[in-house]
């Protein structure tokens, strides 16, 4: 079996996996029998040796691939990569374009998870192997879909939560899933089969006021000017001063663009 797995949304992608892995047997055995690859410095015939390999004292052996896929994703602008740089990958896509032939004589036994974060159509690997795979793409929720992942978290929670604190919670935590679902977590906990209300989120989210700074500087950078105005309005609302909203949206800022300055020169 082979999947492929991709996408911003890291942690529906990672429920993917795990329900992937709930198929295969017992967990404990299954972990022995997993292998975790990096894939930016994987070789195809590492990959051969490990999916080769027979399960120990289990139905399946599981190899996950991270970041493959993304090695070989076009660069644009100022990440465009120098001719040296670009004929290395080449030849690495050269290598990894028997992925195919390999995918067809895997043993039945071997299941292969490729997964990654944002991959474009035009990945030249993922067009080879898209044929032999199935493949999930997991990108970010829109607001109207993260109202409604919100609902159907909490009900599975054994909760209920009113449309305006399912709002709120957009515009506090936005998109990434992984703090949102933290956060359900401790209102379904504090409101203990009460219905979560807006003044509910606002009793536990106590950072209330930063995350939406950071909801509102991720709006600006993605372009949702609708949502932007909404949370400038309710920080405006909620006693923030002007000078405040601009020093901290700066900061904010400032600190998104050393981050990235520091990211290729990170080990």
């Amino acid at each position: 079996m082979f999947y492929i797995l991709y996408g911003k949304d890291d942690f529906s992608l990672q429920r993917a996996l795990e329900e992937i892995k709930n198929e295969l047997g017992d967990q404990e055995m299954l972990a022995v029998n997993t292998s975790m690859l990096d894939g930016q410095q994987l070789n195809l015939n590492q990959l051969k040796d490990a999916c080769s390999a027979v399960p120990f004292l289990c139905s399946h052996r599981l190899v996950i691939v991270k970041g493959l896929l993304g090695r070989f994703e076009s660069k644009s602008g100022s990440e465009r990569r120098t001719t040296r740089s670009k004929s290395k990958v080449d030849s690495a896509l050269k290598e990894w374009m028997e992925l195919v032939e390999y995918v067809k004589q895997m043993p039945s036994t071997t299941v292969l998870v490729l997964i990654d974060g944002e991959v474009k159509a035009s990945n030249r690997l993922l067009k080879s192997v898209s044929s032999l795979a199935k493949i999930k793409g997991f990108a970010p929720l829109s607001d109207r879909d993260l109202s409604d992942w919100i609902q159907d978290r909490v009900k599975c929670g054994g909760g209920t939560i009113s449309p305006g604190a399912a709002k709120l919670l957009v515009e506090l935590v936005g998109a990434d899933l992984w703090t949102m679902n933290s956060e359900i977590d401790k209102l379904l906990a504090y409101c203990s089969g009460q219905v979560i209300t807006e003044d509910s989120v606002k009793q536990v989210t106590s950072y209330a006021r930063e995350a939406n700074i950071f909801a509102l500087v991720d709006s600006i950078l993605e372009g949702r000017t609708k949502v932007a105005q909404q949370l400038l309005h309710r920080l405006l609302r909620d006693g923030a001063s002007p000078s405040y909203i601009l020093a901290m949206i700066t900061r904010q800022l400032r600190l998104i663009v050393m981050t990235k300055d520091l990211g290729p020169k990170l080990p």
